[in-house]
């Protein structure tokens, strides 16, 4: 955990519409009434907007490490939504970037959060369709849910060193005075050249306003790949100093975490902080990252 910077009480929040978006497909598959930002949120643009944020690579498929049981997945995923800590206050997520999850999965995880709205941006084949996930739960891919409704949704596939695309997956929330949520996965490839790309890419994508975004980058905090990054945002695990390092998040078959793969970043005038677990997680190669960011 890393000292948050000009932390301040969070905001009370309330849901939106319901949308899960299949963003290869474009198709809704279930919406609802709209009943309108809380009062909160229709103060002045100088109100301050509190986002609670999990990320999390949930290994949704097929690793023997983890998705191998769908429902396991979503009742793990669903659980963590609400049980999140961050500097020693128990948290409830309003925003989640999830990677490696299956279209099904998200769907199942949906239809318990109530109100909130879902995208889903799926990974692309060499054939360019969408992949599948071998546990029969559909698209495999990326999603990204809000409590309140995401608008003006945006997916952009990476520039990528072979035919396997990741999709980047970004949209807006009218109701956080238009806060610019976004999530990617950066390809798994042991020259970071690409992923240096990548992440130009997402730069320009997450854009100059407000914005929270996250994502297993595949690249530790000092490589030159994450350079843009750290120059355009603030992550929520740097020191007070700036130091780009945070705890580690990939675990390896022991359950150890041994590097940090998986980043919250936001706007650099956000007060930000965020936890990951200490022990071991069970469901996933990847431990989640929880945070806590402050708009002014």
């Amino acid at each position: 955990m890393r000292a948050p910077r000009a932390l301040i009480p969070l905001l009370a929040v309330s849901g939106a519409a319901v949308v899960v978006v299949t963003a290869g497909a474009g198709a809704a598959i279930e919406q609802g009434d709209d009943p309108g930002p809380p009062a909160a949120d229709m103060a002045q643009d100088t109100r301050t907007t509190a986002v609670n944020v999990l990320n999390w690579n949930v290994c949704g498929d097929t690793d023997p490490r983890c998705g191998a049981k769908p429902a396991d997945v979503v009742k793990t995923v669903s659980a963590q939504l609400k049980g999140n800590v961050v500097s020693g206050r128990r948290i409830k997520a309003n925003a989640v970037f999830l990677q490696e999850i299956c279209l099904g999965q998200v769907k199942a995880i949906a239809a318990g959060t109530g109100t909130w709205s879902w995208q889903f941006a799926p990974v692309l084949r060499a054939d360019g369709k969408p992949a599948a996930c071998a546990n029969g739960q559909g698209q495999f891919g990326i999603a990204l849910g809000s409590q309140h409704e995401i608008s003006g949704v945006e997916k952009v596939y990476l520039p990528a060193p072979r035919a396997r695309r990741q999709p980047a997956l970004c949209g807006n929330v009218a109701s956080w005075s238009n806060l610019r949520l976004c999530t990617a996965q950066l390809s798994d490839e042991p020259n970071g050249e690409w992923r240096r790309r990548q992440t130009q890419k997402i730069t320009a994508l997450a854009g100059a306003g407000r914005v929270v975004f996250g994502g297993d980058f595949n690249e530790q905090p000092n490589k030159p790949a994450l350079d843009v990054l750290y120059r355009s945002f603030g992550e929520c695990d740097q020191t007070a100093g700036g130091a780009r390092t945070g705890e580690r998040t990939y675990q390896n078959a022991q359950g150890l975490a041994v590097a940090k793969t998986d980043y919250v970043f936001a706007t650099k005038t956000a007060g930000i902080a965020c936890e990951v677990p200490n022990q071991p997680v069970r469901s996933s190669d990847h431990r989640p990252i929880a945070a806590v960011v402050h708009f002014r």
